[in-house]
C-alpha cells in the first residue's frame, strides 16, 4: 500500500512538536546513562498516551470542531483552566526551544553569530514562514523536515551500529536511587510530548479539512498513527545512538539541554567520524527547528481560539497578534531573564507534566459524552485503555510528587 504525502498533514505537525528535547536530550541520556534497559519505559509511556492525543482529531473531523471548542462545552471552568496553564508555559517553552536550536546552528556554523543573533534569526524566520505561506507552508514544509530527520536518525543510527565493537545488551532496568528515579519521572512525562499537544491537533487537523475536503475522520486517525509512529521509532532511534556511542563512555554529561545538544555532536562525530558531522548536526538541527516553528504556530492558534471562546472575540487578527506576543515575550525573556531562565523551564515542565491527568480526563470525558457522534466514540479497548492510562498517569504524578 502507498502512502501519499498530501493525505498527511496534521499527524507529521505532531511528530515535529513531540520530537524536540524529549528525544534529541533525553532518550539520548537515557541510551547514554542505561543503555537500551529504558526501552521499556518508553513503549510503556507511548502506549498510556496514545487515546489521549488521539482523541485531538479523532473530536475534530467527528464534530467539525476543536477540543477547546468541546473544553467549553464540558464547562467554562475547563476552558479557562487551559487558558491560565498554557499563558504560565507557553512563553518559556517557546524561549527554551529556540535556544537549543540556536546552540545547534551555532555549533554547526562555527560560531559566526552569537547565541542571542541565532535566537532571534531563528524567531523570524518562523514567524515569516507562518505568516507568509500560514498552514498550507507549515504543512508543505514538515513533511520535508520529518523525512530528512528520520533519514539523518536512521543512518547515524546504522554508522552507529557497524561501529559498535560490544555486545549490545537487551536488559531492561528499573531505576532505583532518587536520582535515576527523577530522570525516568522526567523521561516519561515528557515522552512523546505533554498532553496539551492533542489540542493543538485538533486545530491542525480542521486546517486540513479546510484546504483538503477528502480528509475525513479515518483519513485523520491514519495520519496520527503515522505520526506517532514516527515519534516512537525516532525515540527508539536516539536511545539506540546514545547507547553505542556514549553509554559507559566516562563523560560526563551536561545538564543543560543546550549544552547537551552541543555535547553530543562533538560526542558522536569523534565516535563515528567526522565525516558523519552533516549527518548528526543535521539530524539535531531538523530536531529542534521543527519543534520551534510547530510550537510558534501551535500556541497563537491556540490561545486566539480560546480568546475567542471565551470572550467572543472575532478578530481576524488574533493568531497574528498572539504570534507577535509570543515572539517579542521569548526574546524579552531570554534577554533579560537569561540567568533565571533554567528555573522558569522547570517549573513550565513540571507544570504540564502534572497537568496531564487534566487533559486525559477532559479528553476522555468530552470524547465520551454526548457532544462526540456515538460512531466515533471510544471502543471498548480504547475505554480500558484510557482508564488505564489515566489510572498510570495520576500514579506518575504522585510518584513524582513524592520522589521530590
Amino acid at each position: 500500500m502507498t502512502i501519499s504525502l498530501k493525505k498527511l498533514g496534521p499527524g507529521l505537525l505532531f511528530a515535529g512538536a513531540a520530537i524536540g528535547v524529549s528525544h534529541l536530550v533525553q532518550s539520548t541520556r537515557a541510551g547514554a546513562n542505561f543503555g537500551f534497559g529504558l526501552v521499556w519505559a518508553l513503549l510503556l509511556v507511548n502506549l498510556f498516551k496514545y487515546p489521549f492525543f488521539q482523541y485531538g482529531p479523532r473530536y475534530a473531523l467527528a464534530t467539525g470542531e476543536s477540543l477547546l471548542d468541546g473544553y467549553k462545552k464540558l464547562g467554562k471552568g475547563v476552558l479557562w483552566t487551559y487558558f491560565i496553564l498554557s499563558l504560565g508555559t507557553m512563553f518559556t517553552i517557546q524561549t527554551a526551544v529556540t535556544i537549543v536550536t540556536a546552540d545547534i546552528a551555532n555549533t554547526l556554523f562555527n560560531g559566526i553569530l552569537s547565541r542571542e543573533i541565532w535566537t532571534v534569526i531563528i524567531l523570524l524566520i518562523c514567524s515569516a514562514i507562518l505568516i507568509i505561506g500560514k498552514y498550507n507552508l507549515l504543512d508543505k514544509l514538515m513533511k520535508v523536515i520529518i523525512i530528512t530527520l528520520s533519514i539523518a536518525t536512521l543512518l547515524a543510527l546504522i554508522t552507529a551500529t557497524l561501529n559498535n565493537t560490544t555486545a549490545v545488551d537487551l536488559k531492561q532496568i528499573l531505576p532505583k536511587n532518587t536520582l535515576e528515579l527523577s530522570f525516568l519521572i522526567a523521561f516519561m512525562g515528557w515522552m512523546p510530548a505533554p498532553l496539551d499537544i492533542s489540542v493543538w491537533h485538533s486545530l491542525w487537523a480542521l486546517e486540513k479539512k479546510k484546504k483538503q475536503k477528502s480528509f475525513k475522520i479515518n483519513s485523520a486517525i491514519f495520519d496520527f498513527n503515522i505520526g506517532y509512529i514516527t515519534t516512537i521509532v525516532l525515540g527508539l532511534g536516539f536511545i539506540g545512538l546514545g547507547a553505542m556511542v556514549m553509554f559507559q563512555s566516562g563523560e560526563p554529561l551536561s545538564v543543560s539541554a543546550s549544552d547537551f545538544s552541543n555535547q553530543l555532536i562533538s560526542m558522536y562525530t569523534s565516535s563515528l567520524g567526522a565525516e558523519t558531522y552533516i549527518i548528526i548536526g543535521c539530524a539535531a538541527l531538523t530536531t529542534m527547528f521543527s519543534t520551534t516553528l510547530t510550537t510558534l504556530d501551535a500556541s497563537p492558534r491556540s490561545m486566539a481560539k480560546t480568546v475567542e471562546l471565551l470572550f467572543k472575540n472575532t478578530s481576524k487578527h488574533l493568531y497574528l497578534t498572539w504570534l507577535s506576543i509570543l515572539v517579542i515575550g521569548s526574546i524579552l525573556i531570554f534577554f533579560f531573564l537569561n540567568s533565571e531562565l533554567g528555573f522558569l523551564v522547570q517549573v513550565a515542565t513540571v507544570l504540564s507534566f502534572l497537568t496531564a491527568p487534566f487533559y486525559a480526563l477532559s479528553n476522555y470525558i468530552l470524547l465520551s459524552s454526548k457532544h462526540t457522534p456515538k460512531a466515533w466514540q471510544p471502543s471498548i479497548k480504547m475505554h480500558i485503555l484510557s482508564v488505564l492510562g489515566i489510572t498510570f498517569l495520576i500514579l506518575f504524578s504522585i510518584w513524582y510528587l513524592t520522589t521530590l
